[in-house]
């Protein structure tokens, strides 16, 4: 292969409760080559928050590892996700008086950060504020405002906040793998980037992120942001649920479950029958498949539930006019769908990463959408970095981090 002009290098790495998953980006005028993959098991995260640093930079430098060598590209910068159940988001709104002339940029900045300003606790930070629409002297669903002419500019935005101490931990296990941090991305809002179509994002669409530790939620309308939730159970409950039915390892209720899972137990054939593993060196045992199914559903229904109540209650459900996307790990589960049509009455679908060129085969996964949609941020954001760069920059810290939060209106 002659010598072809290299895209710029935008890596995503997606911390899990479960996995950590870095993808390496190549970024091109109008497309994106992903042209590395490197995942490892997460040791050292429970439910999205890192309870092991030491562990988990390991588990960090492994997936990097793996990227690197198969995208044959140094590492020094990433964008990562965030999750768990410290994440909270909610709107707000804000106003300034314009004074009869055109509106500026720093205009624009001003009104966003009027918005901003809302009573945090004491441990929360801001992760992200996003523009949902601007009003120039009341007249609304305005995306840019600039150049316009008024005497009131308003902004609506969705204000999505985490735990300084997780976000602060996140950012310290990829400083000590040595790594800067681009920017803290919630995963719903990076996992939207690589399933969504612009056509559900306008008329309405949840997507339903069910990761190991945590199940996000990011409802989108109008091309905007609307609502995020995270509820604080994953597919790490159900292993844990059938590793106790079954009187099983962990590992073994994994295995157990990513093979024969199955949403609705009355679809499992009675005679099925498995071979479970027991604990403490007793024989293995020969059990019905459905009882799997019967731990199983009440758990996933348990989780759908609780996230139905959450769009029901707080106003959303009736914007999802598109439908619900489902991703991650845990949508792959058996019958998985038929339940969640049942439980949401709308239609669901999976979500696989789309418009993506290079490794697709690699990564055409519900579990690689949050990677995937990291580098897809990130190339919005910045457009990437040039390819093999090494920064020298000690702490990508907190003060880049919440750079140009602005400007990345969904």
């Amino acid at each position: 292969m002659a010598h072809q002009e290299r895209g710029k290098l935008v890596v995503g790495l997606d911390i899990g409760t479960t996995k950590i998953c870095a993808v390496v980006g190549e970024v091109f005028e109008n497309r994106v080559d992903i042209i590395g993959v490197g995942a490892h098991p997460s040791i050292g995260m429970r439910k999205g928050v890192v309870v092991n640093i030491e562990s988990t930079v390991n588990s960090i430098k492994n997936a990097i590892a793996e990227a690197e060598m198969m995208a044959g590209c140094d590492i020094s910068s990433v964008y990562v996700g965030i999750a768990g159940s410290h994440v909270s988001g909610q709107n707000s709104d804000g106003v300034i008086a314009i004074k009869n002339r055109e509106i500026r940029q720093d205009d624009i900045e001003k009104v966003v950060e009027n918005a901003k300003a809302v009573p945090l606790g004491q441990d929360q930070e801001v992760i992200h504020v996003l523009p949902q629409q601007f009003r120039v002297d009341g007249q609304g669903g305005i995306q840019d405002p600039l150049g316009m002419t008024g005497v009131r500019l308003e902004a609506e935005v969705h204000i999505v906040t985490g735990s300084v101490t997780a976000v602060h931990n996140i950012i310290k296990c990829c400083n000590r793998a040595g790594l800067e941090v681009d920017d803290v991305v919630l995963e719903p809002i990076a996992s939207a980037e690589a399933v969504l179509t612009p056509e559900e994002m306008e008329l309405g669409v949840a997507l339903i992120d069910i990761g190991g530790g945590t199940s996000d939620l990011a409802v989108f309308s109008e091309n905007c942001i609307q609502r995020t939730y995270v509820l604080g159970i994953g597919g790490h409950n159900l292993t844990n649920d059938l590793s106790i039915g079954l009187r099983t390892p962990m590992k073994e209720a994994e295995r157990l479950k990513e093979k024969y899972g199955c949403a609705i137990s009355a679809m499992i054939n009675k005679d099925q029958a498995i071979e479970v593993p027991s604990v403490g060196g007793r024989k293995s045992r020969r059990l019905s498949q459905r009882v799997m199914g019967e731990i199983l559903e009440p758990r996933v229904e348990e989780m759908l539930s609780l996230i139905n109540h959450e769009l029901v209650n707080s106003g959303v459900k009736s914007i999802v006019n598109a439908g619900i996307v489902m991703t991650g790990g845990t949508s792959m589960l058996a019958n998985m769908l038929d339940l969640s049509e049942q439980i949401f009455d709308l239609p669901v679908r999976i979500g696989y990463p789309r418009n993506i060129g290079g490794v697709t085969d690699i990564v055409n996964t519900p579990q690689c959408a949050t990677g995937v949609g990291l580098v897809i941020y990130g190339m919005k954001s910045e457009g990437g970095r040039s390819f093999h760069q090494r920064s020298d920059g000690g702490i990508g810290g907190l003060a880049r981090k919440i750079k140009g939060l602005f400007g990345k209106i969904m």
